[in-house]
């Protein structure tokens, strides 16, 4: 076998299983079944920021536009809001990390609650209080806030997995 396969073969496959994590996520995201207590928890936002926080802001911006991408057209939105949203998110919670902030599960758990929060919140500018329906504050009382609280669980959970991954194929940062 080629040495040059054998050395880049960690890091598609590394991708790949991202990938998959992704596609899970989306899949889990829009099962028509009710989450806790009525309301389905994102998985795609907390996936994508912990990538960019482990694999650098580039990579992790390009995960979170991919991300972004991906929920845009399972909302059935139009296609950019998500994918810029999360794109910088992703790039600015890196660097975040990098230069202020140390990558424990508090953090990270805070993170993916705050960046879940701004991301619903302009969402809910650009489709609900925009558009002038009457119940938009109602509407992010009971939807924006309450999927913000539930970022914050489901953040420790993909935390805890892609870290599992990064460490698998980058042993010596154990």
């Amino acid at each position: 076998m080629n040495p040059y396969f054998r050395q880049e073969r960690p890091l598609w496959l590394k991708w790949a299983i991202y990938s998959l994590f992704l596609l899970l996520g989306l899949v889990l995201q829009t099962l028509p079944t009710a989450g806790l207590f009525g309301i389905k928890p994102l998985f795609i936002l907390p996936l994508c920021l912990i990538v960019s926080l482990v694999e650098g802001e580039y990579e992790g911006a390009l995960f979170g536009a991919v991300g972004g991408l991906l929920w845009d057209w399972a909302a059935g939105r139009t296609v950019g809001l998500l994918t810029i949203l999360l794109l910088a998110v992703c790039f600015l919670a890196s660097v975040l990390f990098q230069v202020y902030l140390r990558n424990t599960a508090g953090n990270f758990g805070m993170l993916a609650a705050l960046a879940a929060l701004l991301v619903l919140s302009l969402d809910h500018l650009f489709f609900y209080v925009m558009p002038g329906y009457p119940s938009a504050a109602q509407h992010w009382l009971r939807e924006v806030l309450p999927l913000a609280v539930l970022c914050f669980p489901v953040g420790l959970v993909a935390r805890w997995v892609v870290l599992k991954v990064h460490l698998a194929f980058h042993p010596e940062e154990q």
